[in-house]
Order: C-alpha cells, then sequence, then structure tokens
C-alpha cells in the first residue's frame, strides 16, 4: 500500500545538526504548537503563512553554517547577525527595520558561591517569525520549551513579552538573594571575621556592579520603540511593554539601593578598621611612653664611670624602683589625659 505523500517533500538543504537548529515550532491559533525539523522549518520560511500563525527557531551559534542557514531560508536582517558579531551583551531591546531586537541575558545566581553566570540571547522578532540565538544553553529558553504547550502563545511578540518578564524575575532574584547574604553580614559585622566580610562585601558589590551592567535595557532605545513601535505591534502588548520597563526600572532602582547598602557596610568596616589600627598604635605609643623612664634610667647608670649615685647605699636599688615608678606613673597619667581630652 502506497504512503501518503509528506507536505514537506523538497531535498532539505540541512539536517538539524548542520543548521544549527535547536528547536523549530509552527504556532497556530487554537491548535498546539508543532514541532519540525530543518528541512520542514526551511520550507515554510519560503511560504506565507496565515495570519494566525508564526513559527519560532532557536539556534545554536556555535555551529559554523547556522547563520547561513537562517539567512537563506527566512527573511532576517543581516543587522541581526552583525549584532551579535558585535559580541555586546548589554541587554537592550530595539526597533530595527520594521522589526523588534532584542539581546537578553540569562543570569545564574549562586548562592554558596556568591557568583553569578550569564548566557547572552539574541531575538529577532517580526510579524510571523521569532528568531533567537544563543552561544551557550539559555535556562529561560529551556523553561519556556518545558512549558511550551501551556502557555499559549499566539504571536510572537508574546513569547517576546514572556521572555523578558522572566530576566525581570532573575534581576529580582538576584537582588533579594544578594540582600539575604548582605543581612548575614550585617549581623556579624560586630564580631571577629571583619576581613572576611569585607572581602565579601567587595565580591558581592562587583557582582552586582556585573549584573547591572548585563541586565540593565539601554534606556533610549527603549524609550524610541515606546515612542515609536513597529506599525504591526498591537496596542495590548505595547501596554504588557510599558508595564516591563516600570517593573524593571523597580527592580533596577532596588538593585541601586542594595549597591548603595553595600557601599555604606564597606564604609563602616573601613571606619572600623581604622579605629582599631588606631587603638594598637596608642597601645604601642602607651607602652613606649612607659618603658621611657626605666629606659633613660638604666642608661644612666649602665655607664662605666665613676661618681655613681646611690653606688654605696645598701637602699640604692629600691630607691631607684620608686624613682622609676614614679616617673612611669607620671607618664602614663599623661598619656591617659591627653587620650581623653
Amino acid at each position: 500500500m502506497r504512503q501518503p505523500a509528506s507536505p514537506f517533500t523538497t531535498l532539505p538543504d540541512f539536517n538539524n545538526e548542520v543548521a544549527g537548529l535547536i528547536h523549530g515550532y509552527l504556532f497556530t491559533a487554537n491548535a498546539p504548537p508543532q514541532r519540525l525539523n530543518a528541512r520542514e522549518a526551511g520550507q515554510l520560511g519560503q511560504q506565507t503563512l496565515t495570519p494566525s500563525s508564526f513559527l519560532w527557531l532557536h539556534i545554536n551559534l556555535n555551529h559554523a553554517r547556522a547563520e547561513r542557514w537562517v539567512q537563506d531560508h527566512f527573511l532576517v536582517d543581516s543587522d541581526f547577525f552583525d549584532e551579535i558579531h558585535s559580541a555586546s551583551p548589554r541587554t537592550r531591546l530595539a526597533h530595527q527595520n520594521e522589526a523588534l531586537m532584542a539581546v537578553l541575558n540569562d543570569v545564574t545566581f549562586r548562592q554558596e558561591e556568591r557568583s553569578t553566570q550569564n548566557a547572552t540571547l539574541w531575538i529577532w522578532c517580526c510579524p510571523q517569525l521569532m528568531v533567537s540565538a544563543r552561544y551557550r544553553p539559555v535556562g529561560m529558553i529551556e523553561r519556556m520549551h518545558e512549558h511550551l504547550h501551556q502557555l499559549g502563545f499566539t504571536q510572537p511578540d508574546d513569547m517576546l513579552l514572556w521572555l523578558l518578564g522572566e530576566q525581570e524575575a532573575q534581576l529580582e532574584q538576584v537582588v533579594r538573594r544578594t540582600s539575604q547574604a548582605v543581612d548575614v553580614i550585617e549581623e556579624r559585622l560586630l564580631s571577629a571575621a571583619i576581613k572576611t566580610n569585607r572581602s565579601e562585601l567587595g565580591h558581592l558589590r562587583r557582582m552586582l556592579l556585573r549584573v547591572q551592567r548585563l541586565l540593565a535595557p539601554e534606556p533610549a532605545a527603549l524609550f524610541r520603540l515606546l515612542n515609536r513601535p513597529p506599525s504591526w505591534l498591537k496596542r495590548e502588548p505595547l501596554g504588557e511593554l510599558r508595564i516591563f520597563t516600570e517593573e524593571f526600572s523597580v527592580a533596577l532602582n532596588d538593585l541601586a539601593g542594595l549597591m548603595e547598602r553595600i557601599r555604606l557596610l564597606q564604609e563602616e568596616i573601613a571606619a572600623s578598621l581604622l579605629e582599631q589600627s588606631n587603638r594598637t598604635l596608642f597601645l604601642l605609643t602607651v607602652i613606649t611612653v612607659l618603658a621611657l623612664p626605666i629606659n633613660i634610667i638604666a642608661g644612666f647608670f649602665g655607664m662605666n664611670v665613676g661618681g655613681i649615685p646611690l653606688a654605696n647605699n645598701p637602699h640604692g636599688f629600691l630607691l631607684l624602683v620608686l624613682v622609676v615608678l614614679v616617673f612611669t606613673l607620671a607618664a602614663g597619667w599623661l598619656a591617659l589625659r591627653r587620650r581623653r581630652e
């Protein structure tokens, strides 16, 4: 019996491995997402999709021919790959040639190591196509893929907004966990572990600066997008984008406040260390002052010359001890008096 012909019968130019295709899906209204291989996705890229359908392609840029495969089969501007080649990981969302181009960062905070790891994700989004590209595995893409059937995306901008929300949630998580770490350091600030606290605070502050540089979106590009959005972007996604911008601003303000708190703690620790050094220096000064009379008198009476007083007095030693004790007490009183003043 002859099998029915597949709707995708053209000889493939690339397979999944060569094309670098990790995930490929066709989204259609009132239907579950349909998984595609590189051949099927390439064929759909040459066809006109219905208004209620769109393609999502997630590619691995470590494959040398992935860029060529996308450019040969889909209407993606070369500016997208120019942006990738620029190797600038800073988060941004911009309007480019009737499409939305986004650079997102997936940040993983390790509580036990007080460190972060990030993977950059580049996105090209137009009415019926969304292309996401990465070099390193991106956790939020994999989380989205696990729940792809439940999320119910109907437009590519829905998927983009979900990823933006994930990045904003990651920023909040980094701020919250770092704040907890700072709370612990603040509680033991007066303990003997000042050196450890100072080192950890410096490490946390450098980490937050790096997170801020990666996750803070460029305000100029974002405001241009909000003021002049693409014509195909509907009012509802645009409103959600404005809400996302406000929430992101709140998270960044919290991050800036946390960094200021860390700076104040660092200054307090520095002041505490300076005070401790001053106390140590004062103690050494007092010891030196107290030892000065006995050193002077011992030096005089240690001279091997004639006419040393009290040489033949049976109570000479006790008299010298009393003289040294009086001078030592007087020097100590003067030193402590100046300390109190």
